[in-house]
């Protein structure tokens, strides 16, 4: 049998943050976040997105909120996810004007689970403080969480200057991409400790320094961890499109999660157009499951290929059972305990494939150029049927569905 996902590996220490039904850090599994690029103002759009997300698997969503029209939107979202039985906390992201709007839209700032205040984009000169206290005022208010996150293309300029002066001015500087690291971790602790002052509970409290260098957001993030004991969340802001944005956004946030550092994560991937936004919810998802951190849906295992499977079968059935597994997951994380922890294996030839099915749950071991054109089963380890024909892909995913129903518990709520 495969290894099942644990969370054995180091975590940091952090407060626990309570966002309705979600904990975030306290030592909770690492939560799973995804942001819409609709017009919050459109509600129609807005309800669409984000119900795709929380059923991709996004255990909060994050919505622009920066326009009147767009916070009169909220509550109506909020509303119809309600009645769709989508019950996932919104996160308002603020930035220039959410002083204005939380004042003049408290229905707004009720339906939000969750506030992210960038400390750049807060306010200018004497005007920061006020505006910055004014919504953690609202904040407290309502009882609700904050993220105060930190974002290098918007860095508190005046804080960034009188660093690099102290910097210039030092027997011993150091270069400038430190100091922006230096800028970025003390914009974060100093704004969570002013937040602290105006009556905000440290278990009201999360943490971002998002930076678009895989080096660079490690280096921030191991600092940053060091020095508080707030929950972290991560993500390679501005990651890219496609494969780049995977690849950097994986190499980063694993580097960290391994050493125990974050409490919640998003993929900031860039749509391909006509793309699916769901998409970053399932990279994110399965760095923590590939990782062993956590489970969310059955793996599939399936080889690359080689010159032993000329045929395109196997890469078909391989996508086909993908595709079953995650269309049928919401129904079966309903119905049965532990599915999601299953592995199935789709194999090509006989060189690995009865070996790797044999450690799966369940698998099967297509035929390879020039062998028999027989696909031998196994489940837990044993061979239970052959299959053969022209129905091999239906016969499979019939047996699949056999397999979830006949060894996972049945869920009686």
């Amino acid at each position: 049998m495969m290894p099942q996902p644990s969370s054995d590996l180091p975590r940091r220490t952090s407060v626990a943050v309570p966002v309705d039904h979600v904990i975030i850090g306290g030592g909770a599994p690492v939560v799973v976040q995804s942001m819409t690029n609709t017009d919050t103002a459109d509600v129609e759009a807005t309800f669409a997105q984000t119900k795709s997300l929380a059923l991709a698997g996004s255990e909060l969503v994050r919505i622009t909120v920066n326009s009147e029209a767009a916070a009169s939107a909220v509550p109506e979202i909020r509303e119809r996810l309600h009645k769709a039985g989508i019950n996932v906390p919104l996160v308002g992201d603020f930035h220039f004007n959410g002083h204005k709007l939380l004042a003049r839209h408290p229905e707004c700032a009720e339906a939000l689970s969750k506030y992210r205040i960038n400390p750049g984009n807060v306010g200018r000169g004497s005007k920061r403080d006020p505006q910055f206290a004014a919504m953690i005022e609202v904040a407290c208010k309502h009882d609700r969480p904050v993220r105060i996150g930190v974002n290098w293309g918007s860095l508190d300029q005046e804080l960034l200057t009188r660093l690099m002066d102290e910097n210039s001015n030092s027997d011993s500087p150091v270069d400038a991409a430190e100091v922006v690291h230096q800028a970025m971790i003390a914009s974060a602790l100093e704004s969570a400790r002013r937040a602290e002052e105006l009556g905000l509970g440290r278990d009201r409290i999360i943490l971002s320094c998002k930076m678009s260098g895989v080096q660079d957001l490690i280096g921030v993030y191991r600092s940053l961890a060091a020095r508080c004991d707030y929950p972290l969340h991560l993500g390679l802001t501005e990651a890219g499109m496609g494969s780049k944005g995977i690849v950097a956004s994986t190499a980063a946030l694993s580097v960290l999660l391994q050493e125990g550092i974050g409490d919640t994560i998003r993929i900031s991937l860039t749509p391909e157009p006509g793309g699916d936004r769901a998409r970053e919810v399932i990279v994110a998802q399965e760095i923590l499951q590939t990782m062993g951190l956590r489970a969310f849906t059955p793996m599939v295992i399936a080889c690359p290929g080689c010159g032993r499977t000329t045929s395109t079968f196997f890469q078909e059935l391989a996508q086909q059972i993908q595709d079953h597994i995650r269309h049928r997951m919401p129904e079966w994380r309903k119905s049965y305990s532990g599915v999601e922890d299953m592995t199935v294996a789709v194999m090509g030839c006989v060189v690995n494939g009865p070996g790797e099915s044999k450690h799966a749950n369940i698998g099967i071991s297509l035929p390879g150029t020039g062998e028999r054109p027989v696909a031998p089963v196994y489940e837990d380890g044993a061979k239970t049927v052959t299959l053969k024909g022209d129905s091999i892909a239906q016969e499979f995913q019939s047996l699949v569905e056999a397999y979830v129903e006949r060894s996972y518990r049945r869920r009686t709520n």
